[in-house]
């Protein structure tokens, strides 16, 4: 039976509460399903889109899904999906993913549209897939639920986009294996991309950098925009920054946005520019999980090199790749997603669809390769 599918509105967030309680527990991590003000404000949204099915004969709201927009930004989040246990392997989850598409992607609002996957089932993956989404990668232990999850990163596109990706010419060495893989899983080209030398190693007193952890939202959106008035200097959709690390001397600011419920940090940008605090990643990183963060992850451009060097040297593993991400003119650049966990990476329960697998298997190795002894070392 056909579920009747409309736009959420406020008279919903009760029974919208209701049914990710039923679906999630206590430990669900984001607004969308858990806090009524930031509900009504989604809802509200012109950027997005949160719609929901009924049941047609009781009028029970039994689904709910939404596309995530903001202004100035032509990419979207797929997040909130869920379905009542009474009511699943009916089709609903996809058949609200569809709508959803239809609304805010193929009708040209939005260039594509991507979304965070639970691994602990093949379910989530199966239902994104269906309607379109293409793997990217693997974010392990991307989340604290009831305990530590790893998620899959998955992107639908709208027509022509991936035609319009600007080329690259040279990465980081570590990052081969991951592109080799891109082009496998996603059929798109690297042609002709080159290992870049590797950047001179960062001074110990360069990492022994001491930091101060300013954690007032309000304060830190303020000074953030001031800082960053438009666009130019950080991307990091749909993440406002809501903590600020800084030395004891201000000669750098990092801006990051830290979830506690979810045990998860994004670190988008630095003043006076990224590479200001490149050096210091390690005390960030360090900073971070004291504050409660066991998995920090960054959203770099695959063009800036020297940047994703760093990242590396400090022991973050990419994970995904996210091609024409950000639209630049006639073009879109790519994107790669690193990611440090404080805590111990176990894939033993993650269920992986075979379209997934090559992605896991690239971070299992990758993370190997940056974390485990080599044999020269073994045998000092």
């Amino acid at each position: 039976m056909n579920p009747v599918i409309t736009p959420a509105a406020c008279s919903d967030i009760a029974e919208l509460r209701q049914l990710y309680y039923a679906v999630y527990g206590p430990h669900y991590p984001v607004a969308l399903g858990t806090d009524p003000a930031e509900m009504a404000r989604l809802i509200a949204d012109p950027h997005s889109l949160w719609l929901v099915g009924r049941c047609p004969d009781t009028g029970a709201l039994t689904a709910s899904a939404a596309i995530h927009g903001e202004a100035g930004s032509r990419i979207g989040r797929l997040e909130g999906i869920a379905v009542h246990p009474e009511h699943r392997s009916g089709g609903l989850a996809a058949a609200l993913t569809e709508e959803l598409c239809t609304r805010m992607l193929d009708s040209g609002r939005l260039d594509s549209v991507y979304a965070t996957v639970r691994t602990v089932s093949a379910g989530p993956q199966r239902v994104v897939a269906r309607n379109g989404f293409r793997p990217l990668g693997i974010l392990p232990n991307a989340v604290d639920l009831s305990s530590r999850e790893s998620l899959a990163l998955y992107a639908r596109h709208s027509a022509g986009v991936l035609d319009r990706r600007m080329p690259v010419t040279e990465v980081p060495a570590p990052l081969l294996p991951l592109l080799r893989t891109a082009e496998t899983v996603l059929g798109i080209g690297y042609p002709g991309v080159q290992a870049a030398a590797a950047p001179a190693p960062a001074s110990a007193s360069e990492t022994a950098t001491r930091l101060e952890v300013i954690e007032a939202p309000a304060f830190v959106r303020r000074r953030f925009r001031d800082h960053f008035p438009g666009a130019e200097g950080w991307f990091y959709p749909l993440h406002t920054p809501n903590v600020l690390l800084t030395p004891e001397d201000g000669r750098f600011e990092v801006y990051a946005y830290l979830n506690r419920a979810g045990g998860y940090c994004s670190l988008l940008t630095a003043h006076p520019d990224p590479a200001a605090a490149a050096a210091h990643l390690e005390p960030v990183t360090r900073a971070l999980a004291r504050a409660g963060a066991g998995y920090v992850e960054a959203l770099v451009p695959l063009a800036h090199r020297d940047a994703l060097a760093a990242f590396l040297a400090q022991g973050f593993v990419a994970g995904a790749l996210y091609p024409a991400m950000r639209a630049d003119g006639d073009g879109f650049h790519d994107y790669v997603v690193l990611s440090r966990s404080t805590e111990r990476i176990d894939f033993r329960g993650v269920a992986v669809e075979p379209p997934l697998q090559p992605y896991l298997d690239c971070y299992v190795s990758a993370w190997a390769s940056t974390h485990l002894p080599t044999s020269p070392e073994v045998a000092r």
